[in-house]
């Protein structure tokens, strides 16, 4: 694969060889950003799902009772 983005010529220019190099670990950063944006929405999920629910229950009970 870093052939292909890389090209397979062996007179690359070495300006295009470090733009690539730069702009692959930009992009590598940016996907590990994006997987730690991803985990920590679903946690914030998972804890407002869970008081949702909890909330419901209480409705609930509350509706039962009266």
């Amino acid at each position: 694969m870093a052939k292909a983005l890389l090209g397979y010529s062996t007179g690359l220019d070495q300006r295009v060889t470090h733009q690539l190099s730069a702009e692959n670990r930009q992009l590598r950063q940016r996907v590990e950003d994006l997987e730690a944006l991803v985990l920590r929405l679903r946690a914030e999920n998972d804890v407002l799902a869970a008081a949702g629910e909890a909330k419901l229950l209480t409705l609930d009970e509350d509706l039962q009772l009266a």
